[in-house]
């Protein structure tokens, strides 16, 4: 399923199923099937496993009378990020791609060996930003504003300490996010100042539910800049893997339903160009998982 958080007009955010140029709201459907379902992505998500199953049977056998009333044309909505408001920072992964390595140490400074374990910053929730909302750039505090295409992996059940063949059984769904990166405000070697500033994670424009995805490392990723394409990878080209991502994460620390991961970015980012590319108010960037969809965001001086 496309799951998506969409607003109309000047209602309250809800949460949809995307479905033949239709979004169909999720609450309003499951009362016509005599389901309990919530108006809210984090509260389906709590649901587990179950939820996601049964409306998936019900959508699959319904007839067209009884979506009366409860979809609308999915021109006729505003799509929000699919989870606006994260619980809890966004777990981000660095240098995760190996010719990004490469291009990072021969313009960023950072090492040229390739990590022998994930590299974890984090992404807080106020960063957060929905397709077609601005990417802010403050010219007061940065002159390098980049991008990264990023597959994120939307956690489904409690995670503590689990293995890698049984990692992908804690998978809710995944969606795109641009990890939106200053470069020029890292401080001392932490990444949070230059990639946790509002609106520095644009995320969407739908959760694609994990049975869709059975691989998540076969997925092509691409980012467009005013129309220009600026990187065109894949995630079989992973250093750690969806699977190693979130063993090792679990490993020191619980992961819980809802908490997102950002895996990493390939080559291709402004800072590894020569000359150096970045953004500036008036471009428009638009970041692309395969099977997923595509983010659009305009860059505006704050």
């Amino acid at each position: 399923m496309r799951l998506v958080t969409y607003r109309l007009g000047q209602e309250a955010a809800r949460l949809g199923v995307e479905k033949d140029n239709l979004i169909i709201d999720v609450a309003r459907f499951g009362e016509r099937c005599g389901l309990f379902l919530p108006s809210t992505m984090l509260e389906f998500i709590d649901l587990g496993p179950l939820a996601r199953v049964q409306l998936g049977d019900e959508l699959a056998n319904t007839v067209a009378p009884r979506l009366v009333g409860c979809c609308i044309p999915a021109s006729n909505a505003t799509l929000l990020a699919p989870i606006p408001r994260p619980r809890k920072n966004i777990f981000g992964v660095g240098l995760n791609y190996t010719e990004h390595v490469a291009e990072s140490a021969r313009t960023l400074d950072t090492s040229k060996e390739l990590p022998q374990e994930p590299v974890i910053f984090s992404k807080p929730p106020t960063a957060v930003v929905a397709w077609n909302d601005p990417i802010r750039h403050n010219a007061k505090v940065t002159k390098q504003l980049d991008w990264e295409t990023e597959l994120a992996v939307v956690i489904g059940s409690r995670a503590y300490r689990v293995s890698v063949e049984d990692a992908l059984d804690h998978v809710f769904g995944y969606t795109v996010i641009n990890d939106v990166s200053a470069r020029d405000c890292r401080r001392a070697g932490q990444w949070i100042v230059s990639k946790g500033q509002d609106s520095f994670a644009p995320m969407g424009p739908a959760i694609v539910t994990a049975d869709e995805i059975p691989d998540p490392q076969t997925l092509g990723l691409k980012t467009w800049v005013n129309g220009v394409e600026k990187q065109n990878s894949n995630t079989k080209l992973m250093l750690f893997s969806v699977r190693e991502l979130i063993a090792d994460i679990s490993s020191v620390m619980t992961l819980e339903p809802g908490d997102i991961i950002a895996t990493g970015t390939p080559a291709g980012v402004g800072a590894g160009r020569d000359p150096q590319e970045f953004m500036w108010p008036g471009d428009v960037v638009e970041c692309e998982v395969e099977k997923i969809g595509r983010l659009r965001n305009p860059i505006v001086a704050l």
